[in-house]
């Protein structure tokens, strides 16, 4: 169970709805990172836990990219062909690994994921797409999902960037492809692992604030450029979760 205050909780929501969605990911490696490392739930519960937590977030983002026009459906459907089974691969095995095993594979997947949005930069300079490329990304996108409970939203960002889409369609369709990974994700999850909704309750308030303040944020970013700054703290805020989780 959660000690933090109910309010605590709330703020902490907010800040990561607001930034994550505004970079389009989903938060649920964030999430995943705060209940493994500061509250010490067991795996299967911190899972379940952050890709619940995660989803109203990514829905209201994606509604508000939708409303935009700047959701490409094509590509994004293509992605989600290759993503979600990988999500339902990863979910069946995940019972049968170990809780040490489990611990590793969270804190590598955040610090690989955390690295990858450090340098991210480099995929956009893509000048060709690559299809196959595009389609592992989806793949290990999906194993995030349905091993570890993250939302997978860097993989699939880089492998849009590399489809050739610029940084704010990829943004959009990044955020409609984790809808449907983080779905049937926090489904197979649930049979799983329980929730603990003393800490997923008011992270969920928090993000549903955040994913309605994030257009703003986009819009004040877009004008001044600084969003490049706002990822490289995410990126080395993942790293030092993964690490934290370890111990």
């Amino acid at each position: 169970m959660c000690n933090l205050p109910f309010i605590w909780l709330i703020f902490i929501g907010i800040i990561v709805g607001t930034f994550v969605i505004a970079l389009g990911g989903g938060g649920a490696a964030i999430y995943l990172g705060i209940l493994s490392s500061a509250f010490h739930l067991a795996p299967a519960t911190a899972a379940a836990t952050s890709l619940v937590t995660a989803l109203p977030s990514v829905i209201i983002g994606t509604v508000g990219y939708i409303r935009q026009g700047k959701v490409n459906f094509h590509i994004g459907n293509q992605m989600l062909l290759t993503a979600i089974p990988a999500v339902i691969v990863g979910a069946f095995i995940a019972p049968f690994i170990s809780t040490p095993v489990y611990r590793w594979v969270i804190a590598i997947i955040l610090m690989v994921l955390g690295i990858q949005i450090f340098f991210k930069r480099q995929y956009s300079q893509a000048n060709q797409a690559n299809h196959f490329a595009a389609a592992m990304y989806g793949i290990v996108s999906g194993l995030m999902v349905g091993i570890a409970g993250l939302s997978g939203g860097g993989p699939v960002l880089a492998g849009l960037l590399l489809l050739g889409l610029d940084t704010f369609h990829a943004t959009a369709t990044s955020t409609y492809v984790l809808v449907g990974m983080s779905l049937v994700g926090a489904a197979l999850h649930l049979s799983n692992g329980q929730i603990d909704w003393a800490a997923g309750l008011p992270l969920i308030v928090g993000t549903i604030i955040g994913a309605l303040l994030a257009p703003l944020v986009v819009k004040f970013l877009s004008r001044k450029g600084h969003g490049r700054y706002l990822n490289r703290i995410v990126a080395l805020l993942l790293i030092f979760m993964g690490i934290k989780s370890l111990f």
